[in-house]
């Protein structure tokens, strides 16, 4: 397995890992009914004091995944083959066929027309 695909495998990891923990983490406003009827609605949205092991774990995976991001992103960037363009730029031109003929007339002369040269492979098409 190469390094690309480690640092994939590390990113999905850490991704599942920070939808998991944020699911089973209990929410700031989960109190929100009962701190309003009870006379303690200053302390809603004050400081929430230490943090747990959740949400140190959930930091933890977040900074995961951007670094795996980064790697990702620096990996596919300074590739030896990396290809430069786009789709179009590999597709094969063809010309179209000739329609046939009716029969019994005379086929047309064919239009003086000059060829087209072909465009720099790194150019945008206007």
């Amino acid at each position: 397995m190469n390094f690309f695909n480690l640092v994939v495998v590390v990113q999905v990891v850490s991704a599942i890992a920070i939808i998991g923990l944020v699911l089973l983490q209990h929410g700031k406003g989960a109190d929100m009914g009962a701190a309003f009827g009870s006379g303690a609605s200053g302390s809603l949205f004050g400081a929430t004091g230490s943090s747990n092991f959740m949400s140190k774990s959930t930091g933890v995976a977040a900074a995961i995944f951007f670094i795996a991001t980064l790697s990702l992103s620096y990996i596919t960037t300074h590739q030896a083959n990396n290809v430069s363009g786009g789709v179009m730029d590999r597709v094969q031109t063809t010309t179209p066929a000739a329609p046939a003929a009716a029969p019994g007339a005379t086929p047309a002369a064919p239009a003086a027309s000059a060829p087209a040269a072909p465009a720099p492979a790194n150019s945008i098409p206007k």
